[in-house]
Formats: C-alpha cells, sequence, structure tokens
C-alpha cells in the first residue's frame, strides 16, 4: 500500500508533521504540484491522479487543509483505488475571507467518499470552523475527529511529528 501526501496552499515546510512523517518513512510520497501559491482545482486533482495512477496499488491519502479539499475534488470526479484518507484542518475555501487564489476549488464536493476517512480539525482553526469541518466529515461519511487548540495542525500551532496523526492513519491502513 502507498501513502500519498497532499500538502495544502503553500506546501508543507521543513518542520511540518507531514514532511517529518515523509523523510521517517521514504516509501511515503508527495503529490507535487505545478505551483503550491498559484494552485487550481483541475491541475491539484490531475496530479493526484497521475501519482494514483503512478502508485499501482491502492494508494491512504493523506491531506491537509486544501490537500484535503483536493481528495473530495478527486473522488468526486475519479474511481481510483483509494483504499483510505486521513484529511486534515480541510480547509473552507467557500468561505468568502479566504484568498481569491483559492477560489477556483469551491464549491466543495459534498458526496460520500468511496472509502473510509477520517476528518480532524481544531477547536480554534482559523481556516475552518469546527461545525463546518463537522458538516464535511458527516457529509464524506468520514469519522470526526475535533482536537482542542489545535490551531490549523500545523507547524505555526506548534505540531511536529504529531504522533496522534500517526495513529490514525495507521488506523486507516488496517
Amino acid at each position: 500500500m502507498t501513502v500519498l501526501i497532499l500538502p495544502g496552499f503553500e506546501n508543507s515546510g521543513p518542520g511540518h508533521w507531514q514532511t517529518l512523517w515523509e523523510n521517517a518513512h521514504p516509501e511515503y510520497r508527495r503529490v507535487q504540484q505545478r505551483s503550491w501559491t498559484e494552485p487550481t482545482v483541475d491541475e491539484w486533482v490531475k496530479a493526484l491522479d497521475d501519482a494514483i495512477v503512478a502508485a499501482g496499488t491502492p494508494v491512504v491519502l493523506v491531506g491537509h487543509s486544501l490537500g484535503s479539499i483536493t481528495v473530495a475534488h478527486h473522488a468526486a470526479r475519479h474511481a481510483r483505488p483509494v483504499h483510505g484518507a486521513l484529511l486534515v484542518a480541510p480547509a473552507n475555501v467557500e468561505d468568502p475571507l479566504m484568498p481569491d487564489v483559492v477560489k477556483s476549488f469551491a464549491p466543495i464536493p459534498r458526496a460520500r467518499l468511496p472509502f473510509p476517512s477520517i476528518v480532524v480539525s481544531s477547536s480554534d482553526d482559523w481556516i475552518v470552523d469546527p461545525d463546518t469541518a463537522r458538516g464535511l466529515a458527516e457529509s464524506w461519511g468520514s469519522r470526526f475527529v475535533l482536537l482542542e487548540k489545535g490551531g490549523h495542525i500545523n507547524t505555526d500551532a506548534g505540531f511536529g511529528p504529531w504522533p496522534a496523526g500517526e495513529r490514525l492513519l495507521a488506523e486507516l491502513m488496517r
């Protein structure tokens, strides 16, 4: 089984839990995007689809922020062998306060995902409020995990290796 890492807007830096997981597990693969700062939904979905096809085996997806929304768009467009998805801090691209550069990702697909998934959000995430994240999880048929005071569940919020997240990933890989 292949684990594909899907960072969000501006990628995940060297101290981000996604990068740390990737460094600790050389078999994990980051889905590369043409532009991390000028994302378009069609390009990001195509890059994810190409990575899934190239894996040649069922994949587990690990999305953060805009990467999580990319997973929902991909599932709405393609039927591929996805074993599960860990969707962390899904960006609310429908919020009028979000930067225009991510607006091509709206509206967020709300169809049930055709694979097991876990949505993780935080009580004080400035990118998605807990009610919106819970609503996405319900629409997608995902288990919902709410962290208290976890910010955007990234380096700025104090997250490094994030072993609790690794346990959720291991649960999906079973």
